[in-house]
């Protein structure tokens, strides 16, 4: 992997990989086992400046770009998924203030999530509105200067810990898609508060919280853009950030393969390592070339998205789907060589096993991603585009 990084990336993946040795992989059962929240981890984050990597300079950060948010998120994936989704879904959140953020905005917001002083989170989704973006039903009213918001939002990564959240909300029902429209809400806005944390099968230790909304009066100021702008805001923002699903589902895998790779050269059997058989050495590399396959398109496209030509949601869309197919498939070979081990606790491949699954739902299933790509292809070849 070190041909498609920099010395500065490298730097990077190394930092994340001393955190992942000394504070994830100790604890990451527990976490896990405790559906916990890594605050302390978090810090360590922090204090390592790895919440700058997404953030312009003019704002606090480095402004490293997508491959460089990629590369700290498929490491800290490697040793737990559920931490590096913490870390990850606050870029998701900044997202819509970076695109689309007015520079007050980008000055007050930006630099204490660069510093790790605060988190944010992305509150799309919503009980009916899952697939269907544009069927939310949470709604802003406007009341002088600032819109009333009444709704619920569901599954929000970083639910309740975080203190920045990007909402879309409805202004004008009546236009379906082009009447919704994108907040700054604050943690401790009154009318704001949480409900329901969820339990989960995988991914235990990040926080998936519903957001309550009763007359929760947000300022005018901290609109996004305009109304009605609110999904385009929203696509856009995923388009940006599925490259870091990819690179999650990649951690994953690669954490798994690791740990197939330990226990078949440790096992015996018929009196040989268990490596040594041609169908364990298969499935091995078969392994270890479609996750080399996922992590080349993902860091393509990351690529792609630095920069900043073009449009590039077919190309998000192939990573997102092809990179957490992966994962499902690397993962349950592992629990399968691993045999009856890998299907215990004991053993960190059946945890690795449910945290993958949510690759393949998260930031649009990847049914709703085959749509996309599909749809951009078809609208490629109408345009006589090669």
């Amino acid at each position: 992997m070190d041909y498609m990084l920099s010395e500065d990336l490298m730097a990077i993946r190394d930092i994340c990989a001393e955190i992942a040795a000394k504070h994830i992989r100790p604890v990451r059962a527990q976490l896990d086992e405790e559906n916990r929240f890594p605050r302390e981890i978090m810090g360590v984050l922090a204090q390592s400046d790895l919440f700058t990597i997404y953030i312009p300079e003019a704002y606090g950060g480095t402004g490293m770009g997508s491959l460089a948010l990629c590369v700290a998120t498929e490491e800290l994936s490697r040793a737990c998924g559920g931490i590096a989704v913490s870390y990850a879904a606050n870029a998701l959140g900044a997202m819509p203030i970076l695109l689309f953020g007015t520079e007050e905005q980008k000055q007050k917001f930006l630099p204490p999530l660069a510093s790790g002083e605060k988190l944010c989170a992305f509150a799309l989704t919503e009980s009916e509105a899952g697939s269907d973006a544009a069927g939310i039903k949470t709604r802003a009213v406007r009341d002088g200067d600032h819109y009333v918001l009444n709704g619920t939002k569901q599954w929000i990564t970083n639910g309740g810990e975080a203190q920045i959240y990007t909402v879309i909300a409805m202004t004008d029902p009546t236009r379906g898609a082009r009447g919704a429209t994108a907040f700054i809400v604050e943690e401790g806005t009154p009318g704001f508060t949480y409900g329901k944390k969820e339990d989960k099968m995988g991914i235990r230790a990040s926080s998936t919280r519903e957001l309550v909304f009763e007359d929760c009066r947000v300022p005018a100021e901290n609109l996004i853009s305009r109304e009605g702008m609110g999904f385009m805001v929203a696509m856009k923002t995923l388009d940006n950030s599925r490259p870091g699903v990819a690179a999650q589902a990649i951690g994953i895998a690669q954490g798994a393969l690791d740990e197939a790779l330990v226990y078949a050269s440790g096992r015996r059997q018929f009196g040989q390592r268990i490596d040594s058989f041609q169908g364990i050495q298969f499935m091995l590399a078969d392994m270890a070339t479609s996750i080399e396959a996922a992590r080349a398109l993902t860091y393509s496209v990351a690529r792609m998205i630095d920069a900043g030509k073009g449009r590039f949601e077919k190309e998000s869309a192939m990573a997102k789907v092809f990179a957490s197919d992966v994962a499902m498939k690397v993962t349950t070979d592992a629990v399968q060589i691993l045999g009856g081990y890998g299907y215990m606790k004991e053993y960190p491949v059946e945890k690795m096993m449910r945290d993958a699954k949510i690759t393949q739902i998260y930031e649009g299933t990847n049914q709703i991603q085959r749509t996309v790509i599909a749809s951009a292809l078809i609208r490629e070849t109408a345009a006589g585009k090669r």
